[in-house]
């Protein structure tokens, strides 16, 4: 007698990897087709303005990546991130990454939207639309920056802390991380901390996850700022806070309120500009990056008096770091009004040309070359770079090959033609903000709930740059995802000044939907 193996039946109808992949894109298939669209635009963009397009701070970030030390002006996170790209000699690989990011970033404003908070696919789909499409975000993008990354880590930030009902201790580590990288890669970081571990407090999250954010992030700052302190002799993240303070205050700082001793406080009198305050430049970013008079004089900005090689040195740091306080007690009135003037800046229709001609020309997507005296091409500058070099001989040893913009007909067509359309007008940012203010208003029984993290940090992301630096188109571009966020989970309910049922009060804000 034969005996036959039994032959174990195969269940085909088993889905594989990429059915599973096609039935998801199916489910979502609404979000699907605006994150396709969004990557073509992406595409288009690489085509026509590659291998990168350049602002004048991105030559200081690729010389930190050839030549690793703390910067005297900002943090190293982003030229650590080049650092780890530098092998591959590309900044179309590098920019390509910061495409990635931008889809990633409305990726997890839609599964937050979706999953956490059970909106319609369009809703979410929507409120992560301005990610996707605004043609300032694409450019921004394309540019050698940091705010891309810095984007993507808030917005990450934000998706774990409102996604876990309970963060634990492991997740607070995850969340600390973040927003460590969030610091690194630009100041404002700090705060973003505080606002985090506020909210855990008022959510009564406990004291392991709130300890484990804060030692998370603690350790690589610290780590950082204990490098910076063997190069510069200060334990800080940059030398540079003071003077860009500085320069918020020089538009209007007027040495004759600000009592200033002569005989003791000799260098707060140095830094005292000599042109009345009703001649001064309209705005703040000439008083620390203008070339001046080299004496102070005119309207030279007087940060020259220290040379360009100490500008940046501590010394000088700590004492704009004094006159501009001096200034802020002495002329309270004065300080809160170009805030004020700068923040709103962020919710006209259009987009007037500020702060000058050239800084608003680098945010534009132009199909045509920019040419010098001679008629030709404009290359890049060849400036100095704080840590030796040359600008333009450092972006050509990083991509071993011509760093240009090149503007390749027809793809810089589209996108100069697409960005004169498509982009979240300030007005339309500023309805957003006041939805999600609604939200928090109507929640104030629970201090805000889930609106109140994304709200403030757009808040905060917009309201910073105007209270210590000045405004700049590419500082409100972080701060619209979160705002997106904070009214849609606004909106997710609909719109009701009426009273809430003591089930629907007692119930818990996020609500998880099925995918």
């Amino acid at each position: 007698m034969v005996s036959v193996a039994e032959i174990t039946p195969v269940d085909h109808s088993a889905p594989g990897r990429t059915a599973r992949v096609l039935s998801l894109v199916r489910r979502h298939r609404v979000f699907a087709v605006a994150f396709g669209v969004g990557a073509v635009l992406r595409l288009i963009t690489m085509l026509g303005y590659g291998p990168a397009m350049w602002f004048n701070d991105s030559y200081e970030y690729v010389n930190v990546a050839l030549h690793p030390r703390p910067h005297p002006i900002r943090p190293d996170g982003y030229s650590f991130w080049l650092m780890l790209l530098k092998p591959f000699h590309s900044f179309t690989l590098a920019i390509f990454t910061q495409h990635l990011m931008g889809l990633a970033a409305a990726a997890l404003i839609y599964a937050l939207l979706r999953c956490k908070f059970a909106l319609p696919k369009w809703g979410a789909t929507l409120a992560a639309a301005p990610v996707l499409f605004d043609a300032y975000q694409i450019q921004l993008e394309q540019m050698v920056m940091s705010d891309t990354l810095f984007t993507l880590l808030v917005v990450g930030v934000v998706t774990l802390v409102l996604w876990k009902r309970r963060l634990s201790w492991r997740a607070g580590i995850v969340v600390g991380l973040l927003l460590a990288l969030t610091w690194l890669t630009r100041s404002i970081g700090m705060p973003i901390l505080g606002l985090v571990v506020l909210y855990l407090i008022v959510q009564r999250t406990g004291w392991r996850p709130i300890v484990a954010v804060i030692a998370a992030c603690a350790l690589p700052v610290l780590t950082y700022m204990g490098w910076f302190s063997t190069n510069y002799g200060k334990f800080a993240m940059t030398n540079s806070d003071g003077l860009i303070l500085y320069m918020r205050t020089a538009i209007f700082a007027d040495c004759g309120k600000m009592k200033i001793d002569k005989y003791k406080e000799v260098q707060l009198l140095l830094l005292c500009i000599n042109d009345p305050v009703n001649q001064r430049k309209d705005y703040a970013q000439w008083y620390l990056w203008g070339q001046g008079n080299g004496d102070g004089t005119g309207t030279g900005e007087v940060l020259h008096r220290w040379g360009i090689a100490k500008k940046f040195s501590g010394i000088t740091n700590d004492a704009a770091s004094a006159f501009a306080t001096r200034a802020i007690l002495s002329q309270p009135g004065d300080y809160l009004k170009v805030v004020a003037r700068d923040f709103f800046r962020s919710f006209h229709w259009g987009r007037p040309r500020f702060p000058d001609e050239s800084t608003y020309n680098m945010y534009q997507f132009k199909p045509y070359y920019e040419v010098d005296d001679t008629g030709r091409p404009k290359r890049l500058p060849k400036w100095s770079s704080y840590g030796g070099g040359h600008t333009d001989t450092d972006a050509f040893s990083y991509e071993q090959g011509p760093p240009e913009t090149r503007i390749v007909h027809p793809w810089a067509d589209i996108m100069s033609g697409y960005q004169k359309v498509f982009y979240l007008r300030g007005i339309m940012l500023g309805g957003i903000m006041l939805i999600g203010l609604y939200g928090i208003v109507v929640r104030w029984r629970r201090f805000g709930g889930p609106v109140a993290l994304p709200w403030l940090g757009a808040f905060g992301l917009l309201l910073a740059p105007a209270a210590t630096a000045e405004f700049d188109y590419r500082y409100v571009l972080p701060a619209v995802p979160l705002a997106c966020v904070a009214a849609a989970i606004t909106l997710r309910k609909g719109v009701t000044w009426g009273r809430r049922s003591p089930k629907s009060a007692s119930a818990s804000e996020p609500t998880t939907a099925s995918a």
